[in-house]
C-alpha cells in the first residue's frame, strides 16, 4: 500500500536539508567539498521524487525506495544541522571571546579537531548513502519531471502579520432548528428520575456536536437547569478520568487528586442540590458496566429529580448501553442527513461569502449536492476546496476526481482525502497532519502552531521571498481555514483558537502515520510514560518531536533522544530539567509551561538552534544569565509581574527575538533600556517596567521604540513607590515615542506634570493614527490629559486614579466617533467632566465611578445620542450638601436618553442592558428613573445603606435576569410578592451586606416579615450579612 503523505514528508525534509547545505556551513567548517557533494545528491533526488510518487502505487520497489529515502533524508538533515550548530557555536564563542582569552589557546583547536574527526565520518557515510539512493533511482528508471505546484493564495501584505485576518468563513448552522426544538422539548419534560439520558446517534460529519452546542446554549436550557457541564470524551477512558473531566469543567482547575472518593466528593459539593445538564460529547465506550457504575454514582451525589445527560456518539451500542442502564423509554435520537438545499447553502457560503452566485457554480450544483450526501462536513470541505480554486477549474475537478469517489461508509473520508491532496503545497499538508499530535477537540493557539511548524522545518521561505517564517505560517493557517480542514474559534475576551473536527482529526492521524518503521512524532499521556523506556531506545535516532502530558520524564529517558527538534513538557509533573538538555543540539522548540520545574539549568543556553522557549505560568525565580547566547531565539514566552525581577544580561544580543513579553530596566550595564534598541524585530505586546531608572530623554531613545513597527501594544511602567521626589518622567517618556503603527498604549505611575509633545501636539493628525486603546493609570501629578480630538481610531479610553485631574473638558473627545468604551475611575479630585456625548455616538460602555468630588451637574450629557450604549456604571457623586435622603444627587443626571421607548417621558430608544449604580451611605431611596429602564437585564446597586425596603416599581423591569445588592445595611423588605413574581426572567439574585434580609430570606423564616416566598423560585440565590 502506498504511503499517502511520504512524498510530502520527504520533499519537506529534502528542502530543509538543501537549505542547510546552501547556508555556507561547509565552507566555514572545512567541509566545503563534502557538503557540495551532499547538495548535488539532494538536488538530483528532489528532481526525481515526483516521478517516484507517481509510480509508487504500481511499483512495490519504488515504495521501498521511498522508505529508504525517507530515512536517509532525515539522517542527512541531522548531519547538516550538526554542522550548522557548530557554526553557531563558533559565532557565540567569538562574540564572547573576551571570556575565553585564557582557555582559547589550549582547548579551541582540540575541540575543533575532535569535532572534525567525528563529523568527517558522518558526512562520508551520508554521501555514500545518498549515492546509493541515486544509483537505485537510476535502476528503477526514475526520471526528472516538472513539479506543478499550485500557486498559494495571495498572502496579506508583508510586515503587517500581527493584524492579519484569515479568510475563514464560519459555516452557518443550518438545517437543525427542528432537531434542536425536538430535543429541547424532551429535556424540558418534568421527570421523576434523578438523572435521565438521551443519546444523539449518527455517522461522522452529520453535525452531532454542533447540534449539542446549539442545545447547550439554548436559552430555555439555561432557564431550566441550574448547572451546565460540557465534557468532550473523544476516546475510551477509565471511569476515574471521566469524573476528572467533569470536575475540571466544574472548577476550571487542574485535578491533582487521584482518589476516586475525593474526586466524586468534590463533584457532589459543586453540584449540591442543583438540577444539572451534562453533555458527554463523542463517546465511544459501550461497556454497560462502566455506564452503570457512572450513573449510579451520579444518582447518589444529587437526589434532585430532573437532571439530564446528553450523549453524542457514532456507535449504536453506546446509545443502547447508556439508555438501558437508566431504563429510558426512548433509547436514542437518530440524527438524519441534511436536505440538499441546506447542503448547497453551506457550499455557497463557503465559496462566495454572500456574493452573487456565478454561472460556473450553478453549473455544478447538482453534482456537488450529490457528493455532499446530506453531510454538512462534506459540504463545508467541498466548499473550502472550491474556494481555493479558480472558477475555470471547478468543472474539471468534479469531472476528474469528485465524480470518481465511491459511495458508502468511507464517503466523507474520500472527500477529506481529495481536499488534502489538493492543498497547494507539501508543507501545508505536513502542517495539517501535524495537528493530529494534539488530543481530539484541543483548542490550539495560532502562534503555538506556527512556532511548532517552524521548528519542524515546515515554513521554509523561497530565496526570492521577503516573508518571515512566521508570516508563511500565518498564510498556511489561513489556507487550512479556507479549506475547512481546521476551524476557528473566537471568544468574547479576544482569544482566537483553532480546532479540528473529530473526523478531520482521525483523518490527519492517518495522514501522519508513515508506512515505514520510522516514528518521528510521539505524544504520550499519563497512562503510557512508564512503559516507554525501551521504546525510547528504539526511537533514539528517528524521534524528532515529543509531547509528554500529565506525567514526568527522567533525564535518562530524555537523553536517549539525540535528534529531538521539539520538546513539549507542558503540564507535566517534571520537577527538574536535566543539565544534559544542553546536549540536545537540534532543539528548536521547548515548552515547559505549567510544569513543576522551578530552576532552569545554565546548559539550556547551549541550545544555539532554539527558536521558541515557552515558560508560561512557570515558577522560576531567575532566567539563566547566559540567555544572550541563544542566538537563534525568536520567541520567549515568559511573564512575571515582579518588578524586582532581573533580566538576564545582554538581552540585546538576541537579535532574532520577536516575542518578549516584558523588560525590567536595570541599573548595571547589560540590563539597561538600551538593550531593547538592538531588538529590531520585536512584535506583539511589550511591557517595560522600572522606567524611573532611565535618566533622560537620550537614555530612553536608546530603546528605539519608534523603529519597532510590529509592536501593537506597549505598557510603560514607573515605580509606584519612590524614595526621591526628583522625577525625570517627562524626559523619559518623551524619548519613548512609539512607532505610528501602535494600537494600544498604557501608562502606569507617570509622575510628570504633563505629557510629551508626541502625545500633546496634534495640529492636524495624531502621531499614533492607529491607536485603538489608551489608558492612564495612577498618573497623579498630571493636571491635564493629551488632547484626543484627532484619535480617529480610538475605541477604548481608560483613566484610573489620576488624582491630579480636576477638569476634563467637554470637547476632549471631539471627533472620537469610533470610541466604544470610556472609563473614568478613582480620580479623587475631579470636579468637572461635562462631556458632550453627541461626540461619541458609538459608545457601548461608560463607567464614571469613585470620583467623590464630581458633581452630577458636571457629568456627561446627551445620553439620548448613545443608541448603542449597553453598559453603564455611575457614582457615587458629590452630594455637596444636598438632601441625600431623597436621592437628589442624581436629579441632575441625564436619565432621559437611558429611558426605554416605553417611557412616558421620552420616546427615544435605549438599548441599555446593564446598570451599576453607587449611592451614598445615608441615602434612603433609589432614583425613581430606574423603573423606566425596562431593557435592563442586569442591575447592581451599591452602598444605599439607608434604604429599608425596595420599591414595588421593580416589577416594571421585566427583562431583568440578574440583580445584585451590596451594603444595604438597613434593608429588610424586597418589593411586594406580585412585583417579584413579575420578574419572570430573574434567575440570579445576590445580596451582600444585608443581615436583616438574609435572616428573612430562609425557608425557616415566618410571620409577616418573611421574604422567602418572594425569592424561593429564583434559581441562583445568595444572601450574606
Amino acid at each position: 500500500m502506498a504511503d499517502p503523505v511520504i512524498g510530502a514528508t520527504i520533499r519537506v525534509t529534502l528542502e530543509a536539508a538543501l537549505c542547510l547545505a546552501s547556508d555556507g556551513i561547509g565552507r566555514l567548517l572545512g567541509f566545503k567539498k563534502d557538503v557540495a557533494s551532499i547538495k548535488r545528491s539532494l538536488e538530483f533526488i528532489t528532481g526525481v521524487l515526483a516521478d517516484a510518487e507517481a509510480k509508487q502505487n504500481q511499483d512495490g520497489a519504488v515504495q521501498e525506495w521511498l522508505k529508504s529515502l525517507e530515512e536517509v533524508a532525515y539522517d542527512a538533515r541531522n548531519v547538516l544541522d550538526e554542522l550548522r550548530y557548530e557554526s553557531l557555536r563558533h559565532q557565540v564563542e567569538s562574540r564572547n571571546q573576551h571570556k575565553l582569552k585564557v582557555c582559547r589557546f589550549f582547548s579551541f583547536s582540540n575541540i575543533n579537531l575532535a569535532f572534525r574527526w567525528r563529523m568527517a565520518s558522518k558526512v562520508r557515510d551520508i554521501n555514500l548513502e545518498l549515492n546509493k539512493i541515486n544509483q537505485e533511482a537510476d535502476g528503477l528508471g526514475l526520471v526528472r519531471r516538472p513539479v506543478l505546484t499550485a500557486a498559494l493564495p495571495a498572502a496579506p501584505a508583508v510586515g503587517d502579520a500581527r493584524n492579519r485576518q484569515t479568510d475563514s468563513v464560519l459555516v452557518p448552522i443550518v438545517g437543525r432548528a427542528d432537531d434542536e426544538s425536538n430535543i429541547v422539548k424532551i429535556l424540558l419534560i418534568p421527570s421523576k428520575k434523578v438523572v435521565s439520558v438521551l443519546p444523539i446517534i449518527g455517522m461522522g460529519g452529520l453535525g452531532k456536536t454542533t447540534l449539542a452546542k446549539l442545545i447547550y446554549n439554548n436559552q430555555q436550557i439555561d432557564a431550566h437547569f441550574n448547572q451546565k457541564i460540557w465534557v468532550c470524551v473523544s476516546k475510551k477512558v477509565p471511569i476515574m478520568e471521566l469524573f476528572k473531566l467533569i470536575l475540571l469543567q466544574l472548577t476550571e482547575e487542574k485535578v491533582e487528586v487521584e482518589n476516586r472518593n475525593a474526586i466524586v466528593g468534590k463533584i457532589g459539593n459543586q453540584l449540591g442540590a442543583k438540577r444539572y445538564f451534562l453533555v458527554l460529547d463523542d463517546v465511544w465506550d459501550d461497556d454497560e458496566a462502566l455506564w452503570d457504575d457512572f450513573f449510579t454514582t451520579l444518582k447518589g451525589l444529587n437526589p434532585t429529580n430532573g437532571s439530564w445527560c446528553l450523549v453524542t456518539t457514532r456507535v449504536v451500542p453506546v446509545a443502547h448501553s447508556v439508555s438501558r442502564v437508566l431504563m429510558m423509554e426512548n433509547e436514542s435520537y437518530p440524527l438524519g442527513k441534511l436536505p440538499d438545499y441546506h447542503c448547497w447553502s453551506i457550499v455557497k457560503e463557503k465559496v462566495l461569502g454572500g456574493e452573487e452566485e456565478p454561472d460556473e457554480l450553478k453549473a455544478i450544483q447538482e453534482t456537488v449536492i450529490k457528493r455532499c450526501d446530506g453531510l454538512p462536513l462534506a459540504a463545508s470541505v467541498i466548499g473550502g476546496l472550491l474556494s481555493l480554486k479558480r472558477k475555470e477549474e471547478w468543472e474539471s475537478i468534479l469531472e476528474n476526481r469528485l465524480l470518481s469517489l465511491s459511495a458508502g461508509g468511507d464517503h466523507v473520508m474520500q472527500i477529506l482525502k481529495f481536499s488534502f491532496d489538493n492543498l497547494p503545497s507539501p508543507y501545508i499538508k505536513k502542517c495539517f497532519a501535524y495537528c493530529s499530535l494534539f488530543p481530539e477537540n484541543t483548542e490550539m493557539k495560532g502562534d503555538m502552531l506556527i512556532e511548532l511548524w517552524m521548528a519542524e522545518g515546515f515554513l521554509q521561505a523561497d530565496i526570492s521571498s521577503q516573508m518571515m517564517m512566521e508570516e508563511i505560517g500565518m498564510n498556511y493557517l489561513r489556507i487550512l481555514l479556507q479549506s475547512s480542514l481546521i476551524e476557528e474559534i473566537r471568544y468574547d475576551f479576544g482569544g482566537t483558537y483553532y480546532r479540528m473536527h473529530d473526523l478531520l482529526h482521525q483523518f490527519a492521524q492517518s495522514m501522519s502515520r508513515s508506512t515505514s518503521n520510522l516514528v518521528h512524532e510521539l505524544a504520550m499521556d499519563s497512562y503510557a510514560v512508564d512503559s516507554f523506556g525501551k521504546l525510547f531506545e528504539s526511537l533514539s535516532t528517528s524521534l524528532r518531536t515529543l509531547f509528554v502530558r500529565s506525567s514526568s520524564l527522567s533525564g535518562d529517558m530524555l537523553m536517549k533522544l539525540k535528534n529531538l527538534y521539539v520538546l513539549n513538557l507542558s503540564h507535566t509533573r517534571t520537577r527538574e530539567l536535566p543539565v544534559s538538555i544542553g546536549k540536545l543540539i537540534h532543539l528548536r522548540y521547548v515548552n515547559l509551561s505549567w510544569s513543576y520545574i522551578s530552576i532552569l539549568p545554565d546548559s539550556l543556553c547551549k541550545l544555539y538552534n532554539l527558536q521558541t522557549l515557552t515558560l508560561c505560568e512557570l515558577d522560576v525565580k531567575d532566567l539563566p544569565k547566559g540567555m544572550c547566547d541563544l542566538i537563534s531565539l525568536r520567541h520567549l514566552h515568559y511573564y512575571t509581574g515582579d518588578e524586582e525581577f532581573q533580566m538576564p544580561p545582554k538581552m540585546g544580543r538576541l537579535t532574532c527575538l520577536q516575542t518578549l513579553e516584558f523588560f525590567n530596566v536595570g541599573q548595571e550595564k547589560g540590563r539597561q533600556i538600551g538593550e531593547l534598541g538592538f531588538l529590531k524585530n520585536l512584535k506583539g505586546k511589550l511591557t517595560i517596567r522600572n522606567l524611573q531608572r532611565v535618566k533622560d530623554k537620550e537614555g530612553a531613545e536608546e530603546a528605539k521604540l519608534f523603529e519597532k513597527a510590529n509592536l501593537f501594544r506597549l505598557e510603560l511602567w514607573w515605580a509606584r513607590d519612590r524614595e526621591s521626589d526628583n522625577y525625570n518622567d517627562e524626559d523619559a517618556l518623551d524619548g519613548l515615542q512609539p512607532h505610528p503603527n501602535l494600537e494600544e498604549l498604557v501608562i502606569w505611575y507617570f509622575m510628570g506634570d504633563q505629557f510629551p509633545r508626541w502625545l500633546m501636539d496634534l495640529p492636524t493628525a495624531t502621531t499614533l493614527p492607529k491607536l485603538v486603546r489608551l489608558e492612564f493609570k495612577f498618573c497623579n501629578r498630571c493636571r491635564e490629559l493629551p488632547p484626543l480630538q484627532n484619535f480617529m481610531s480610538l475605541k477604548e479610553l481608560r483613566i484610573y486614579d489620576c488624582d491630579g485631574l480636576t477638569n476634563l473638558p467637554g470637547d476632549m473627545l471631539h471627533s472620537c466617533a469610533s470610541l466604544q468604551k470610556l472609563t473614568v475611575f478613582g480620580c479623587s479630585n475631579l470636579i468637572f467632566f461635562p462631556l458632550d456625548l453627541q461626540q461619541t455616538p458609538s459608545l457601548l460602555e461608560l463607567e464614571l465611578s469613585y470620583c467623590p468630588r464630581l458633581k452630577t451637574s458636571m457629568t456627561p450629557k446627551g445620553f439620548g445620542f448613545l443608541t448603542s450604549l449597553r453598559e453603564l456604571t455611575i457614582g457615587p457623586f458629590s452630594d455637596d450638601g444636598d438632601d441625600h435622603e431623597n436621592s437628589s444627587i442624581y436629579n441632575e443626571f441625564d436619565w432621559s436618553g437611558l429611558i426605554s421607548s416605553s417611557s412616558i417621558y421620552n420616546s427615544s430608544s435605549s438599548g441599555l442592558r446593564r446598570l451599576d449604580l453607587f449611592g451614598l451611605p445615608h441615602m434612603e431611596s433609589l432614583p425613581h428613573q430606574i423603573q423606566y429602564l425596562t431593557t435592563l437585564t442586569s442591575l447592581a446597586l451599591l452602598d444605599f445603606r439607608g434604604i429599608k425596603a425596595l420599591p414595588d416599581w421593580f416589577g416594571n423591569l421585566a427583562a431583568l435576569e440578574e440583580l445584585r445588592l451590596y451594603n444595604f445595611k438597613e434593608l429588610g423588605h424586597l418589593p411586594a410578592e406580585d412585583a417579584m413574581r413579575s420578574l419572570t426572567k430573574l434567575k440570579d439574585l445576590r445580596v451582600y451586606g444585608s443581615p436583616l434580609l438574609k435572616e428573612r430570606c430562609t425557608p425557616e423564616s415566618s410571620g409577616p416579615d418573611s421574604q422567602w416566598s418572594k425569592v424561593s423560585h429564583i434559581q441562583y440565590l445568595r444572601l450574606s450579612g
